[in-house]
């Protein structure tokens, strides 16, 4: 009896040991899980597709976040959901814990980026910011324009110049540069689809894409929100009076990369497509990615009698009715300016 009592102490004591051992080490798991990563400032993550719980540990250990240790491994045994682990790639914060990064990856939420487009650029910038945005694959320059057009659904002539919608998109790590293009082509058809059903009646225009055109036009000579229905009623008013348009943002686009920051008379007396000082009617496609507020413009343009605008040194335009209005206002600009001088 004896014997089996000091069995049973003994037992009962290594069983109590075992246990306090045990315990131990599943605190020490637990604070561990809420221990801070090694991050100052933000930074993004890629995990690979494959990569298993210890290939993660060392990822980590290599971009010096955690320190080699036991408490990783056993943190994942302990906690089996935080080992299903998804490839991607992920934004880690500061003051992330272990525990937090792991459910983070465990979710699939990967890092959104972010790509915008202002109003006013040419297909020509969006293919610059396209090229420099990270973690975007570059697809669209192994493409014919032939077959871009077919991806993104375009069955118009020409190019995609207009057709894109200005805007900020948000993608993830991977994502096709044709799949922004796609999503900013649909949105453009989708807005001038419906500015066009909703115009007024009295338009020059002999379709939506005329209207584009127009729109782009407006977004070139001006930034001034209260000012694009006035813009809009000026060339509309001179294309329902057969006169040439004159604008100089067709005349910049038409020379293209000759274009060095001034526009010599000799530029306004050679023709090309696009030089409305030569040309009657619009120019052959839009000259920029127009706004919504500038599609609406063409779509609704002020009742106005202007004929003509010129800017009046302080970022707006004068609007004139007549050549002789017009001269004046001109006059007072050339003022203006040369008193800054």
């Amino acid at each position: 009896m004896k014997l089996a009592k000091k069995i049973i102490l003994i037992t009962v004591t290594l069983t109590a040991v075992v246990a306090v051992a045990v315990y131990l080490q599943y605190r020490q798991v637990m604070n561990y899980a809420k221990t801070p990563i090694n991050l100052t400032q933000e930074k993004i993550l890629t995990v690979p597709t494959g990569t298993g719980r210890v290939a993660f540990e060392a990822l980590l250990v290599k971009e010096n976040m955690i320190e080699q240790g036991n408490e990783f491994q056993w943190l994942l045994k302990l906690r089996p959901e935080l080992a299903q682990l998804k490839a991607g790639t992920y934004r880690l914060q500061p003051d992330m814990t272990v525990e937090r990064l792991l459910s983070l990856v465990v979710s699939g939420k990967e890092a959104q980026f972010s790509i915008r487009f202002i109003e006013g650029n040419r297909l020509n910038d969006w293919g610059n910011i396209l090229r420099d945005a990270p973690y975007l694959e570059h697809t669209s320059t192994e493409m014919t324009p032939a077959e871009l057009h077919a991806f993104i659904g375009f069955k118009g002539e020409g190019t995609l110049e207009g057709w894109l919608y200005p805007d900020t998109y948000l993608y993830t790590a991977g994502t096709k540069d044709t799949e922004i293009l796609k999503r900013a082509y649909k949105r453009m058809q989708s807005s001038l689809e419906e500015e066009w059903q909703g115009r007024d009646r009295d338009l020059p225009y002999k379709n939506a894409y005329e209207m584009l055109i127009m729109a782009s036009i407006i977004e070139k000579e001006t930034g001034v929100e209260s000012e694009r229905s006035q813009v809009a009623s000026v060339f509309v008013n001179r294309l329902k009076k057969n006169m040439r348009l004159q604008t100089d943002p067709t005349v910049i686009y038409g020379l293209g990369d000759k274009y060095d920051g001034k526009i010599y008379r000799s530029d306004l007396d050679n023709y090309t497509p696009y030089n409305t000082y030569k040309i009657d009617g619009l120019p052959p496609t839009p000259i920029a990615m127009p706004s919504l507020a500038s599609i609406k413009a063409a779509a609704h343009p002020a009742k106005t009698d202007y004929l003509y605008f010129v800017a009046d040194g302080k970022g707006g335009h004068t609007f004139s009715r007549n050549l002789n209005e017009h001269n004046r206002a001109v006059k007072v600009y050339r003022q203006f300016e040369q008193q800054k001088w």
